[in-house]
């Protein structure tokens, strides 16, 4: 039986050579380990070590946050920031 992934983010996980799902599963821990943002609309891929953010956040400045969040991950080499802002 495999063991699953903590739901949580651990400095366990700071290893540079993971990539795809791994990467992506990491950044999006870290996303709700360190920033106080609704992550629940918030989608993340990775392409290699490129991630992709998509989905919705409420403002510019929650944008900008998850995206210099996601960057400061180990092992993340370029963001694509395509997250919108959640029209009220």
């Amino acid at each position: 039986m495999a063991m699953e992934r903590p739901p949580f983010y651990a400095h366990r996980d700071d290893r540079p050579d993971l990539q795809d799902e791994d990467l992506a599963g990491k950044v999006l821990r870290y996303l709700r380990y360190v920033t106080l943002i609704d992550t629940s609309d918030i989608s993340v891929m990775a392409i290699g070590r490129t991630i992709v953010l998509s989905g919705t956040v409420s403002s510019e400045a929650e944008r900008g946050c998850v995206e210099e969040a996601a960057a400061a991950v180990i092992g993340v080499h370029l963001i694509e920031n395509e997250l919108e802002i959640r029209k009220h």
